[in-house]
This record gives structure tokens, C-alpha cells and sequence, in this order.
């Protein structure tokens, strides 16, 4: 199963100069408790964002620099690859985090969506593509705890896809 876990604004927004436009400590005990043991997989950038392999949680970079090599981190170089895994491991939940060109190159496989939606308007430069909301059916979703050091109103909303029958 291809899952997705991202965070974003009411305009789609996800990032702004390769970071995040907003900072959620619960956002982030969420996204770790989500992906805590499991395997993500993301781009390059998004990587290097980091700066570091996160703990407890096995890395896939996709990049097409053939030369790239991370300690501790599988690194891949197609679309083709992460399709193959899912399909050799369909019992196992893979957790796409981005980047944008990402989300948007597996959007046509993703099962699950992971979304902190955040129900403000942020400044920035990346954003989660579009996609179509009757495809994606909601199962859960719990209002995050608005306070000092979490100042937003915001969502833990968990989205299963809609397969024709």
C-alpha cells in the first residue's frame, strides 16, 4: 500500500523555500507516530531538508543523480522502482512525504493519504498537486489541540482511496 503523509494550508500549500511555512509540534508527533518504524520514501530536496536520516524509520531517495549515496539510506532512481516495491511487498505500507514532483508522480498509486490540514493561508512556493476529492474517501479525522505553541486550527485527516468496484 502507497501512502502518502503530508501536511497542508488551505491553498494546497506545503512548503516555502524547502522547509515547512508553519510550525506544529503536534503536526510533527503526528507525522512520527504515522511513519515511526515504517519506511518513507521521498525526494532528494526533501531529504536534504533534514539534513540527517530520521530515527527508527527506513529511507528511499528517489533521485536521478546515479552518483548520490546517502549512509544508511537506499537510494533509487525511478517511479519504476517504488511501483515494483509495492508490488513485491503488497502487504506493507510504503509512506510517500514529498516532495510536490513526487506526490504528483504517484498520485495514480496512492492508496491512503496521511493529511494534517491546517485551515489558514501561509506564504510559500510548493504545493500539493491537485487531485480529486470524490476519488478519496474520508475515515477519520480528528481536530489537533490549538494552544501557545500549536496556534492554528487544524486537522488529522486520514483519506482512503475510492476503488471502482
Amino acid at each position: 500500500m502507497i501512502s502518502f503523509v503530508f501536511a497542508m494550508d488551505r491553498n494546497q500549500l506545503i512548503g516555502k523555500d524547502n522547509d515547512l511555512p508553519w510550525h506544529i509540534p503536534r503536526d510533527f508527533k503526528f507525522f512520527k507516530d504515522v511513519t515511526w518504524g515504517k519506511t518513507i520514501i521521498m525526494g532528494r530536496k526533501t531529504f536534504e531538508s533534514f539534513g540527517k536520516p530520521l530515527p527508527n524509520r527506513d529511507h528511499i531517495i528517489l533521485t536521478s543523480n546515479k552518483d548520490y549515496e546517502v549512509e544508511g539510506c537506499e537510494v533509487i532512481h525511478s517511479i519504476d522502482e517504488i511501483i515494483r516495491l509495492n508490488e513485491s511487498y503488497p502487504d506493507k505500507e510504503w509512506f510517500v512525504i514529498g516532495g510536490s514532483v513526487l506526490f504528483e508522480k504517484m498520485m495514480p498509486y496512492a492508496d491512503r493519504m496521511y493529511m494534517t490540514y491546517i485551515d489558514h493561508a501561509f506564504e510559500g512556493d510548493t504545493y500539493f498537486p491537485e487531485y480529486e476529492e470524490a476519488d478519496w474517501h474520508l475515515i477519520e479525522e480528528t481536530k489537533g489541540i490549538k494552544d501557545e505553541k500549536n496556534p492554528y486550527d487544524y486537522y488529522f485527516r486520514i483519506y482512503d482511496r475510492v476503488r471502482p468496484k
